[in-house]
Order: C-alpha cells, then structure tokens, then sequence
C-alpha cells in the first residue's frame, strides 16, 4: 500500500466518527455551528494528512458582523477543505443533491445546515434558492462554487447566474473568492495527492443595493467574473 492510500484510509476511519457527531449534532444545535465546527476540524485533518497549508489574502476587507454569499471558483476535491478553514466565516454550503447519497458523510450534509439542490428538477432548484435566501437573511453566509462544476483544465470557466439570482433574492454582499494552486493536487482519475499551498483571495464584497432583475443579476455575474480572474494564476 503506498503512503497515499494509507493516508486515505487513516483518513475515512477518521471520517466516520466526525461524519456521525455532526449528524448527532444537526437536530440539538439549530444555528449549525457545532456542525460548521466539526466540519473544519475534518478540513483542517484532511489538509495536514496530505502536507497541504492555506494561505489566505484580503480577509481585512470582510467585516466579521456581517454575513455574506462568497463565490469562488473550483478546480480541485482539495476546495472545499480549503474553503472551510480559509474562509474567516460560519459558511453554508450549496451542494448538488448527489452528494447526501454518500454513506454517513453524505447523510450528514442532508440533515445538517447545508442546503441541497437538485439541478435535473427546475422547481426544486429554486426551491432550495428560496430557502437559501431566506435562511441568510436570518445571518447565515453561504458559499457557491460559481462555475457549477470543477475545471477540466485549470483554465478558469464562466460562471453560472444561480448564484446571483441567490444574491439578489437575499440582499446580500457579494464576496468574490479565488482558489489559487489546487488544479495539481489531485487530478482528476488520480489518487496520488500532491502537496501544495494553497492559496485564496478575498476580493472587496460587492453591495446589492439597486440590482434588480435578470440584467442585474448578469451585470453583477460579469463583475464577480472579472474580480476572481485578475487574481488567479493556473498551474
């Protein structure tokens, strides 16, 4: 076995009694906190089996009584760690309805704060934007990975409206996020991890006073687009 697959399997029998205290701890902590808690102290264990450190840029610019939508992009499985111990902020995650299939892991993405999409049924999709909207206004932030999907190529993709239309419903700043050097660390079809810093970069949040409408949204999509570009580098 090499020392790759060791780390993984160290790392889903740590998975397992981590996955089962935030499923214990959805129903008993409401605010999500206690579940956000768990889940950094399973990014933080991911990041330093495998030798990978974060580093993190333009976190003054967020002020830490607000809450907000983050939008970043996505090149690597090794995002979503990155995110939760680099973002400064008791971040909600918008996810694709799959994901909750997972044994264990996945049960506790379904009944914990996170909200779920299903993008093959339209009215479910809003739905759960509906959702989204209402719990932030209540003061939870989310994140979206703004491309829909990882990159293939590490070249950065356009990014999709659903985010913006979450924004506009909420009322909420804007915060473009940019994921710098994971499209190396584990490519796709590998399971050889390669260790990296990884960097991300806060861009100023963006105000949603008077954006309104379809052209809004779009006209707020292309700015977040230019934000995160002038700041990312490929690998």
């Amino acid at each position: 076995m090499t020392f790759t697959m060791l780390r993984i399997v160290l790392l889903v029998i740590a998975t397992i009694p981590l996955s089962i205290i935030a499923l214990l701890s959805a129903p008993i902590d409401r605010t999500g906190r206690t579940f956000h808690t768990v889940t950094r102290l399973w990014s933080s264990l991911i990041l330093w089996m495998f030798g990978i450190k974060v580093r993190t840029k333009g976190a003054d610019l967020l002020d830490p009584a607000k809450h907000y939508i983050y939008v970043s992009n996505h090149a690597s499985g090794f995002d979503i760690p990155a995110v939760v111990v680099g973002i400064p902020d008791d971040i909600r995650f918008v996810l694709k309805k799959e994901l909750t299939r997972v044994p264990l892991w996945g049960w506790a993405l379904k009944y914990g704060p996170y909200i779920t999409i299903d993008r093959r049924n339209a009215r479910d999709a809003q739905r759960s934007l509906d959702e989204a909207a209402e719990r932030m206004r209540h003061g939870a932030s989310v994140i979206l990975f703004g491309e829909g999907t990882r990159t293939r190529d590490g070249k950065l993709q356009s990014l999709k409206r659903g985010a913006f239309t979450l924004a506009v419903k909420a009322g909420i700043p804007v915060v473009p996020v940019t994921i710098n050097n994971t499209f190396g660390i584990l490519p796709r079809g590998s399971l050889r991890v390669k260790p990296a810093d990884i960097e991300i970069v806060f861009d100023k949040p963006i105000f949603i006073e008077g954006i309104k409408g379809r052209d809004g949204e779009e006209r707020l999509m292309k700015q977040v687009q230019a934000a995160i570009a002038r700041t990312y580098f490929q690998p």
